[in-house]
Formats: C-alpha cells, structure tokens, sequence
C-alpha cells in the first residue's frame, strides 16, 4: 500500500533520479546519526563520569552547560564554511560541491580514526564541533543539489519519498548504532562512516549526469545554469540576497524560530538525562534516537506525502509548531525522564520528515543564485545564529536556577517561540503558493 502511494506520485522516467537523491540523503543521514550519539555522549561522558567541569573564566559549567558553549564554537566554524561554500558555488555546481566537501569529511573520519581512542578534552571538543560540520556542509550540499534540480511542482510529488531517505538512513544508523555501541570501537565506527561517504560520491556522480539529461544537454545546462562570476565578498553575498528579499526572510524566521525552538528542548533533553541517568548516558542517548529515527519514518511513510499533496506546503509547514507546543506543555507540567527524553522525539521526528520536506520545497521557485548562496547563508551561518541565542537563553537559566526542577520553565519560552513560529509558517506557505504559479519545469 505504501509502494502503491508513492508510485502514483513518481512518473516512471523519475524513478532513477529519485533513488539516487534518496540514496544520497539516506547516507548523508545514516552517518550522521551514526556520530551523533557517539559525540554527544563522549563530550557529555567527559564531564559527568569523573566529575569534571568546564571552567569558563571561573565560571564552573556542567556537561550540559559546557555543550551550549560547544554550540558557540560550532557557529564560529560554520561561518568559515558558509565563506568557503559561498565561494566554491560561484565555480562548481551540484555533484562537484559533493566530491569536494565528501573529501573533506573523509579526512576527518581518518584522522578521529586515530585521535578517539585516548580522546583528551581537546579531541571530544574538536570531534563534537566536527560532527556538527559534517551535518552542516553534507545536508547544506545535498540540497542546493535537490532543489537545483526540481521544479516546484515536482518538489510537492516527489520531495516526501526523495526525503524518506534520510528518514529511513536516521532510523538505520540511530538503530546501528543502539545494537552495536559496545562491540564496535570508535576507529570501526570512524572506518564505517568514510566507507558511507565513498558510496555517497559515487551515487552522486550517477545522479549528477541524469540531471544533465533532465534539463537538456550538458553544453545546454552549463549555460543555463552556470551563474554569472560575482564580485562581491563571499562572506556577505548570501546575506544580501537573503536581506534583498521579503520571501527569504519568511524562510529566516522558519528556520531561526526552529532553531531556538530545537535549542532549549535539546537543552532540556539533555538536562533531564544526565539529572535521572546514573553512569554513562551513552545507551540511553542511542535508545532516544532511535526511537525518534523510528517516529520520524512512520511520519514520512503515512503523512508528509499526503498532507504536501493534498493540503499543500502551506499545511505542511504549520504541523510541526502545533506539536511542539503541545510537547513542551506537557514537560512543563511533568518534568520526568521520558517526558524530557519525549522532547527529543518530537524535535527531530517531525523536523527531520514533514517540516523538512516543506521548508525545503520553499526554495525550489528561486533563482540557481538564491538556491545555492542564500540557502547556505541561511542553513549554515543563521541557523547557528539562533543557536547561540538560545544557548545564552538556557545558559541563564542555569545560571539564575540551580535546582533541574528550574528547566521546566524554559517551555514558557519554547511555547511562545512555537506561537510566532506558526505565524511565519502561515505567511511563507502563502508566498510560495502566490510565487510558484508561474514557475516553469527546468
């Protein structure tokens, strides 16, 4: 029944090109929640199995705290990456941005290969923020390539079983993961994720050339596509594309509204964890993941098809901000292990499988210029912007409230977030439909 949906939605010349845009996002994700466990539960364990702390200029920060400062230092690497992203997109185009940021990640799995095994505290802050990049530069490069290659009317069909790739490759590595945490070292997973992504650039490649036949003759595209040579910074090029236009503010708020959204529930996560988990937290981190991998493929099979085509982008987008404002009520009033650990759920669940499809297909009307260097200014340095918001949010709470009954009262501001958070979904789910009517197939 469920092959039968999403074979009535792909036309039958569609097939390859969706198998391979969902084989590249199924390893993307795979290996990234293969090393999100790993390196959220090394950073964590440093702290809390002995007893250490983080000193910040005499300030004495737990596992958790010290995270939220961990996810400054991710914000400071990723704007370098949006200046070398920003920069490589005026000279490469789809497959090519793959092989070079692919290349760059196999040199990290090598060197940690060697590094984890006697990680000081120096290699678990420097593999955490590395773990973040990956995500950072291989989900941003996947989908400058997606929406670079779909029109907006393609996006509402084939988006929901292009992006069940990530969701099924979440559940596969977060359920990997959770089985083999304790037989396998860290340098085995470190070797399992290089061998993904040389599997990655090799479907890449293949899909890379049937997008040159969808859109014509390679000769044909490379004029169509190829942008004119920019003068300006890379360091501000997308951010005055972003500032330039009313709609790509829309998708600011989308995302930086999730972001400080998905920031105190993480916070809050995990808090709870570490407050009602005696021992290293590792399994249960892996536990939590892999049911949220689990929720968050059953969403993808039996809802964002049909609420995308049915009801629309617009739909789509306001489903996420509702759940969560039910979710973080919930924890307010029942602060408990699995509540908290509930959060987690809800967060990446339904972000990684409906409110992603929908914010992605947002992008598919705009121009080569906005889908590459907009979207990364976008996804990559104000995404992390908003983190550090929210970061400074939690991190006073912690301060002014000792007690971990204090964290419950972060869901105020989760739930208010989540109230402005659906007024942006109702206004860009509008534009898209008003700007997307005259958009013609590649």
């Amino acid at each position: 029944m469920i092959g039968e949906r999403f074979s009535a939605r792909i036309h039958s010349g569609e097939w390859p090109l969706v198998g391979l845009m969902f084989s590249y996002f199924f390893a993307v994700i795979t290996t990234f929640w293969i090393l999100k466990p790993i390196k959220k539960g090394l950073f964590i364990g440093f702290y809390t199995d002995t007893g250490r702390t983080f000193d910040l200029l005499g300030w004495q920060l737990s596992g958790p705290q010290a995270e939220m400062i961990a996810k400054i230092g991710n914000m400071l690497v990723v704007f370098v990456a949006v200046v070398v992203f920003t920069w490589l997109a005026r000279r490469l185009r789809r497959q090519q941005l793959t092989f070079v940021f692919a290349a760059f990640c196999l040199c990290g799995f090598w060197m940690y290969r060697a590094l984890l095994p006697s990680a000081g505290e120096l290699t678990v802050w420097t593999f955490y923020i590395f773990g973040d990049l990956y995500n950072s530069l291989m989900v941003a490069t996947f989908f400058a390539f997606l929406n670079d290659s779909f029109s907006p009317l393609e996006a509402r069909r084939l988006y929901g079983p292009i992006i069940l790739g990530g969701v099924t490759g979440g559940t596969v590595g977060s359920f990997f993961v959770r089985a083999e945490i304790e037989k396998f070292s860290t340098s085995t997973w470190m070797i399992i994720c290089a061998a993904i992504t040389v599997l990655l650039v090799v479907v890449a490649a293949f899909a890379g050339r049937l997008v040159a036949k969808k859109c014509g003759s390679r000769a044909g595209e490379e004029k169509a596509e190829t942008p004119e040579p920019s003068r300006g910074s890379p360091a501000l090029e997308g951010a005055r594309l972003v500032f330039g236009s009313r709609y790509l503010l829309a998708i600011v708020s989308l995302v930086g509204l999730y972001e400080l959204v998905s920031t105190l529930l993480d916070y809050q996560f995990t808090a709870t964890v570490v407050h009602y988990v005696v021992g290293d937290p590792t399994k249960h981190f892996s536990t939590v993941y892999a049911i949220t991998n689990s929720v968050a493929l059953l969403v993808q099979l039996f809802i964002t098809a049909n609420v995308m085509s049915r009801f629309g982008v617009k739909a789509a987008l306001l489903v996420m901000p509702v759940l969560i404002l039910g979710a973080s009520g919930f924890f307010l009033l029942l602060p408990i292990l699995w509540v908290g650990s509930s959060l987690n759920t809800f967060d990446n669940a339904f972000n990684y499988s409906i409110n992603q499809s929908a914010r992605e297909a947002l992008y598919t009307p705009l121009t080569r210029d906005e889908k590459y260097k907009a979207k990364a200014f976008i996804d990559m340095f104000l995404y992390r912007t908003a983190k550090v918001v929210a970061v400074g949010l939690a991190l006073v709470v912690g301060a002014c409230f000792e007690e971990f009954t204090a964290v419950r009262w972060l869901s105020v501001a989760t739930i208010i977030l989540a109230c402005l958070w659906l007024a942006a979904a109702r206004y860009a789910g509008g534009e898209f439909r008003k700007i997307s009517k005259d958009r013609e197939d590649c």
